[in-house]
């Protein structure tokens, strides 16, 4: 019987296996073919996934259900949309959770991003139809903007009803701060869109990973909380390349894109666990306290947070402007008949 040594088993093992030793890996897509292909633990979407994937013609039969639904329930043509664009959310999230074990992501309106009490009646009304579909409130992470009036309905969603949230468009440390002191069960910055904005500003074509800013402020992040006992996890999100991935090995999850999921399971260089939570407990971060005040100051002197929040909060309502629209045209059809 022949034995492989450690180190050439390590050489043999995928990059991706080697990350899934250290690290929860997360799909960030909304195509299950995908999904089942990498086999994460979690999956995550947003309108711009959802967008790419109602476009595909093997996920027709979802939109088509999606829009009966829509109409059977009624009401005027926007409360049509609205309730069937809830329902394709749903649809997606519940394909997806036939193919992963744990959690789906579904996020809520970025148009809601600065109406907190409009984001708990949508978490809410998205969390019902999960439910009438017999998928309990514990596999599905609500999706909120990590605005001042996101983080504050995801405290009410999390203290009030029990539905845990996942802070998205995070790219402020204090943006963590006030998400840890809510208590929201998971945040995910953007390690990607944080490197586009310096390579942008500075005119700088590259970054190596232990420099990358992205990488950088997960690493602060993670620190932080692991130094200070936070029971918020982060998942790092948004990677332009492995680098990124594989320097944030250690992290508590990473949600990451189909075509680098593609590229890490055909690598075979060694993977090592870069973040620690002894290493974390061990650094020199002091413990910060941010009301609301405090928070949209610090948020407002960080200027690539301040213009990537608000960045990202528009192209996800595009993204979703234009699935309404589509929507809109697919409804018109069904009720002419054709």
């Amino acid at each position: 019987m022949s034995s492989v040594s450690p180190d050439k088993r390590r050489k043999m093992e995928s990059a991706l296996n080697q990350l899934k030793k250290h690290t929860v890996v997360v799909a960030d897509t909304g195509d299950f073919n995908a999904i089942e292909e990498y086999k994460p633990q979690d999956a995550t979407t947003n309108p711009s996934l959802i967008l790419a994937a109602a476009k595909m013609p093997a996920y027709q039969h979802l939109v088509d259900q999606a829009i009966k639904y829509g109409i059977a329930i009624g009401g005027t043509e926007d409360e049509q949309v609205a309730n069937t664009m809830d329902k394709l959310f749903v649809s997606f999230g519940l394909e997806i959770l036939k193919k992963v074990p744990g959690r789906v992501s579904t996020e809520v309106d970025a148009r809601l991003s600065f109406d907190k009490e409009e984001m708990v009646a949508k978490a809410l009304r998205i969390i019902a139809l999960y439910e009438e579909a017999g998928i309990g409130k514990e596999r599905v992470l609500i999706k909120l903007s990590s605005t001042w009036e996101g983080i504050q309905a995801g405290r009410e969603l999390e203290e009030k009803h029990g539905v845990h949230c996942n802070m998205t468009l995070l790219f402020s440390f204090a943006q963590a701060v006030a998400c840890a002191e809510a208590k929201v069960t998971l945040i995910s910055p953007f390690v990607g869109r944080i490197l586009d904005w310096y390579k942008e500003s500075t005119g700088r074509k590259s970054y190596e990973p232990q420099e990358d800013p992205g990488v950088l402020s997960v690493t602060q992040i993670f620190n932080y909380y692991k130094k200070f006992g936070y029971s918020t996890v982060v998942m790092g999100a948004s990677f332009r390349n492995t680098g990124q991935v594989k320097a944030l090995a250690g992290c508590d999850l990473l949600t990451i894109s189909p075509s680098l999921l593609a590229e890490l399971s055909q690598d075979h260089s060694t993977v090592t666990e870069m973040l620690k939570v002894e290493k974390a407990k061990a650094s020199d971060l002091e413990k910060i306290h941010l009301d609301e005040k405090d928070y949209r100051w610090q948020h407002n002197e960080d200027q690539m947070a301040t213009e990537k929040l608000s960045d990202g909060i528009r192209k996800f309502a595009a993204d979703a402007i234009k699935l309404e629209t589509m929507i809109k045209e697919k409804m018109l059809n069904v009720k002419n008949g054709k």
